[in-house]
């Protein structure tokens, strides 16, 4: 059947249930690749029709920030209006929020915004707990009929007519597609929905697509793509991705998520790559390398990446281009096994001639069955035009040769009629979607498109996944792996805390992290290197991410691997019950160790006698800001690395309201606050900050409290006191 084109959202909903009926189970991409407006038409279709049973499955349904108190909108606000401009919010969750989604509409998430949905219970009884690699199948198994998706149109002259690209998200639609297939052989009804959008970038790899596999093609809708700033990077997040980036292996490979530790842990691998002597010092005056120097030299390393990196990460965050451009992502992979593993073992380059044959034939290849040949041609090793014929090579003159490599004559017949130049289809990344700043988008998209394609979009499966029919392949393109993320808490015999909390409450989910943490086990050179701060702060009370115990685990203790805080390594691979606890306390803030200490001691798990390394005491925060401290003052480290959408004024307003939240926790830190702001005066020097918040000249009574608390918080934030 032909793609049939429409205009408008509600005239593509009336298409829709025309063809499957008013039983509508819809998939949506995670996060930015959603139809907005056309879901939108959806849910009004939804409540204005009771009888139209609408289920949508998703994650991460974004919505512009929200302020929670009045300061916090006049902050949130304009920026808001500046960063997001129009973008159209979606209809669903508005309806969350206020707790008045009808019986016909049920909203089903596997991944929410970290934290935001704590207390709403709607959200908290609908969410689905999955792995990413298995979403597919439980919308399936739901009776998944729909799945609508933004699409990139290619640039003029870039590809043939008819061809699309799922752009940001080929995650779950590029594994779904042949289930979907067999779903209309079968003759069951699906509506598959895409919408064009131009500012999305046209992206290769599995996102490749004709359009008449599409039942609809909606117009291309004007509304922006959803574009989260790049947040500052505070000292602990430096310190934790410098801590990581000793770990990370040359020649390897890399995997990363979204956010300020992840943007920490590109720019400490670019000081490593572009200045490997001030690196190395730091490490030296630091004592990291003394601590962890044998660890680091067998997993890590510490010298500039000759090699370079490749990419298998399940999000495609800006930092990646960052790595392109600094020359660490270079390391390309290449769709044969065969010849991954020989040019990782330094035994051939890309440039394709006698010895690549000589390197195979050394490698055990004999001969050349019609599967090899396809995979050797499709990869550059053969020129396009030599065909196969049952075991003999058919050069483009029609000189046959026998398909084998047995003798050096053999092979130089064959180099010298049937190789191509240079291998091809190299890529520097595998990943699932894409997600980050206005910038990326733009970067993405003026990128040339044989750049373009170094970065391949590609179904979940192949990217959290080894199983399958290319786990050969995955095996040789995946050396080295470190699969970096993060955790909220960390137990005392190694499990991790990462989706949700001992009462059930979902936090975010699980998505890939159990995924990549199985991998590296699986992989012979691998490492899950799990990373959190030591402590958080919660109205106003300091507490410790690492706790003896906890009532809820994401990776469990047997999965146990690296795990990497602001104070250092904690190595638990293959480690004893006694090692695991020991070595946590290495890492752990020193306010909180004796009473981890002592309930590992009630435990059983460590000796009566045993005592806490002199070394491990110096885990204090104001010890770690004194040691950035100089090379701060070298331009080292520096909040923003990668340029921000926030304004000079609005970064440290942000600090300011943050440590207001943090200070007037509880009644005590309300009345302090509240007589620390009255008794100080409102400095000329805080005028730029008071005139962006609109509280130069407060008109009322609360108007004039709120500037007094302001005031006081921005003081504290200039000269160093803020509560964080």
């Amino acid at each position: 059947m032909a793609v049939q084109r429409i205009a408008s959202p509600e005239d593509c909903v009336e298409a829709t249930l025309r063809l499957v009926g008013k039983q509508v189970v819809l998939g949506l991409p995670v996060a930015i690749g959603k139809p907005n407006e056309l879901v939108n038409a959806f849910v009004a279709r939804a409540l204005a029709d009771a009888s139209l049973q609408l289920t949508i499955i998703t994650a991460l349904s974004l919505r512009k920030p929200r302020g929670r108190s009045e300061l916090e909108r006049r902050f949130i606000e304009p920026f808001s209006r500046r960063v997001f401009g129009d973008y159209p919010e979606l209809d669903y969750v508005r309806l969350m929020e206020r707790d008045q989604l009808p019986a016909n509409i049920e909203i089903i998430e596997f991944y929410v915004e970290p934290g935001a949905w704590l207390r709403n219970d709607y959200l908290q009884q609908h969410h689905l707990s999955s792995n990413y690699t298995h979403v597919a199948r439980d919308a399936l198994r739901r009776g998944l009929n729909v799945i609508a998706q933004l699409v990139a149109v290619p640039p003029e002259g870039e590809a043939p007519v008819g061809l699309l690209s799922l752009g940001s998200n080929s995650d779950l639609t590029a594994d779904l597609l042949p289930r979907i297939a067999a779903l209309r052989a079968g003759r069951q009804p699906f509506a598959l929905i895409g919408q064009i959008h131009h500012q999305l970038p046209f992206m290769y790899g599995d996102a490749l697509i004709a359009a008449d596999t599409f039942d609809f093609l909606l117009e291309a809708t004007g509304a922006p793509l959803f574009c989260p700033p790049n947040q500052p990077i505070a000292s602990i997040e430096h310190a934790i991705a410098l801590n990581v980036s000793t770990l990370v292996r040359d020649g390897g490979t890399l995997q990363l998520g979204i956010g300020g530790l992840a943007d920490g842990i590109v720019h400490a691998l670019q000081l490593r790559h572009q200045q490997p002597a001030i690196y190395r010092d730091i490490l030296e005056s630091s004592g990291l390398l003394s601590r962890h120097r044998r660890l680091i030299e067998t997993e890590g390393g510490t010298a500039p990446f000759n090699h370079g990196l490749y990419g298998c990460t399940e999000m495609l965050a800006d930092g990646f281009l960052d790595l392109y451009r600094s020359g660490i992502l270079k390391r390309r992979v290449f769709p044969s096994a065969k010849l991954q593993r020989l040019i990782d073992g330094g035994h051939i380059d890309e440039q394709v001639d006698v010895r690549t044959l000589d390197a195979l034939h050394a490698a055990g290849m004999r001969r050349m069955s019609f599967a090899d040949f396809h995979e050797l041609r499709d990869v550059g090793l053969f020129r396009e035009d030599v065909e196969y014929d049952r075991g003999i090579l058919v050069a483009p003159d029609g000189t046959e040769i026998q398909a084998n490599f047995d003798t050096a004559e053999q092979r130089a017949r064959i180099a010298e009629t049937c190789l191509g130049e240079r291998l091809r289809n190299g890529v520097l990344v595998d990943c699932g979607f894409f997600f980050g700043p206005r910038s990326f988008y733009a970067q993405l998209r003026e990128l040339p498109a044989e750049q373009r394609r170094l970065f391949a979009m590609r179904g979940i499966s192949f990217v959290n996944e080894l199983h399958g029919h290319e786990w050969e392949l995955k095996l040789a393109q995946r050396r080295h792996a470190r699969f970096i993320n993060t955790t909220m808490m960390v137990t005392g015999l190694g499990a991790a805390v990462s989706d949700a909390l001992e009462n059930g409450r979902v936090v975010s989910g699980v998505g890939g992290q159990y995924n990549f943490v199985a991998m590296a086990h699986a992989l012979p050179e691998a490492r899950s290197i799990l990373c959190l701060r030591s402590t958080r702060t919660a109205q106003g009370k300091v507490t410790s991410n690492i706790r003896w115990s906890y009532g809820h685990a994401t990776i469990p203790r047997h999965l146990r691997d690296l795990v990497v805080t602001e104070y250092g390594i904690a190595d638990l691979r293959g480690k004893t019950d006694h090692e695991i606890v020991a070595a946590l306390v290495t890492v752990m803030d020193a306010r909180f160790q004796d009473a981890f200490v002592s309930a590992a001691k009630r435990a059983g798990k460590l000796p009566v006698r045993w005592r806490i390394p002199d070394a491990a005491r110096e885990n204090d925060p104001r010890r770690l800001a004194r040691r950035f401290a100089p090379w701060h003052a070298q331009g080292l480290f520096s909040e923003l690395p990668f340029g921000s959408d926030f304004s000079d004024e609005e970064i440290v307003l942000a600090k300011a309201l943050h440590s207001l939240q943090n200070g007037m926790a509880g009644w005590r830190g309300r009345l302090g606050g509240l007589a620390r702001a009255l008794g100080a005066p409102v400095r000329p020097a805080l005028r730029p900050y008071l005139e962006r918040m609109s509280l130069e000249r407060p008109r009322s009574l609360g108007e004039r409290l709120q500037r007094r608390l302001l005031a006081q918080a921005l003081d504290e934030t200039l000269s160093g006191r803020g509560r964080t």
